[in-house]
């Protein structure tokens, strides 16, 4: 009896002790994932850094095209960086990141504060952007991006206050200056002349879509088919600004001298038309006329003159326009009807409307956008020579699919 009590204490003991042999192992890990908040973002371009707090691998996803995040993924604590570009949009935006790690997923809402809204009154203190809605278009300037072509400030740049002393500024006056030299890189290798001029973006910032073709980024004519104008951002357009040309070139060949595009639509690779100021270096007072061009295969260029003449050897246009002196102009495209405006106060408007029926555009693929500013059309001039304009509104229009 005695030793059998021996033999059970015994085996109580070692089953004892097994059983707290097991239980003493190592505790499993609890995962942690927590990330600090961030406070409201300017409407200007800005970037705000959160902190993570992990003992994990963790990973962020984001799908707003105007917010980028830096890292986007990490071990254990760390830092994000989040940028969010200048809001074109007179309302505030939000959006949405997360990040995650293991089972654990923490949201992240950024909400950015809404573009200033113009008071109509122009502010010579504020950048370009602060005085006019440059929310949907960019701007080419006649720098070197690299590789021989001309820079293009993007739409999120141009509304972070981008302005630039050489060609895109404001002037005393409130009015946003185009300066653009005879000499300097070009759009492309192709184009025979610089400009400082903005292109219409109706993409805004979304730069997920491509710039070129039938899409959101751009508009088609309401003749088009249908399925284009279901495809483009909108259909017909209307662009209306009021300028003053404060210099022209007056070095260079005749047939270059003086002339400077204020206003254009174009095409995959035409111009429905492109709006011409030109003041030859005798005479006191300048014309406009503008240039239609049909679709390649559909006809040559037509030329419409509207004040004096485009010819080069021009006599002074009786009821031309000065330098320094404003004016407006509007051009308007509904279906196949161009009709282009000139406004001068105290005289009557000057219209002139032209039938597009046979210029191409009716075809499935072509595409339209709006151009605005100075396209200098002298490059024999001296390489300093310039045109500019200031620019005191610019509005455009579309209609909505």
């Amino acid at each position: 009896m005695k030793l059998l009590n021996i033999v059970c204490a015994f085996l109580f003991l070692t089953v004892g002790f097994s059983c707290n042999s097991s239980d003493s192992g190592e505790e499993e890990q609890v995962d942690i994932l927590d990330v600090s908040t961030v406070s409201e973002f300017s409407a200007s371009e800005e970037t705000k850094l959160i902190t993570v707090t992990a003992n994990l691998y963790w990973y962020t996803a984001n799908n707003n095209d105007w917010i980028t995040l830096s890292p986007t993924n990490g071990t254990n604590n760390g830092s994000i960086n989040i940028s969010v570009t200048a809001n074109p949009n007179t309302t505030v935006r939000t959006g949405s990141v997360n990040v995650i790690g293991g089972d654990i997923s923490k949201n992240i809402t950024i909400t950015q504060a809404a573009k200033a809204e113009s008071t109509g009154v122009l502010d010579a203190n504020l950048a370009p952007s602060k005085n006019f809605d440059l929310s949907t278009w960019n701007l080419s300037i006649p720098e070197n991006k690299g590789d021989g072509t001309a820079v293009t400030v993007t739409v999120a740049q141009i509304n972070a206050d981008y302005q630039n002393s050489k060609y895109f500024y404001m002037n005393t006056d409130g009015g946003m200056v185009f300066k653009c030299p005879v000499a300097g890189f070009k759009t492309s290798l192709n184009t025979s002349y610089t400009r400082v001029e903005l292109r219409e973006m109706l993409r805004g910032t979304n730069t997920s879509i491509k710039t070129q073709g039938v899409n959101k980024n751009n508009w088609v004519f309401g003749s088009a088919p249908t399925a284009d104008i279901n495809a483009a951002a909108s259909f017909d357009g209307e662009m209306s600004a009021t300028l003053a040309v404060n210099y022209v070139t007056t070095t260079g060949d005749d047939s270059q001298v003086g002339r400077v595009i204020v206003g254009q639509i174009h095409a995959n690779d035409d111009e429905p038309i492109r709006i011409y100021y030109r003041k030859l270096k005798n005479n006191a007072l300048g014309g406009i006329y503008f240039a239609h061009e049909p679709m390649d295969g559909f006809g040559s260029e037509q030329w419409y003159d509207l004040i004096g003449s485009r010819s080069s050897s021009a006599s002074n246009p009786e009821d031309g326009i000065a330098l320094g002196e404003k004016f407006s102009y509007k051009i308007k495209v509904v279906g196949n009807a161009l009709t282009v405006t000139i406004s001068r106060e105290g005289k009557a408007d000057i219209i002139k409307t032209i039938d597009m029926v046979n210029s191409g555009y009716d075809k499935g693929g072509q595409y339209m956008y709006f151009k605005a500013g100075v396209y200098n059309q002298n490059n024999t001039g001296d390489a300093d020579d310039y045109v500019q304009a200031t620019f005191y509104s610019l509005e455009k229009s579309h209609t909505n699919n």
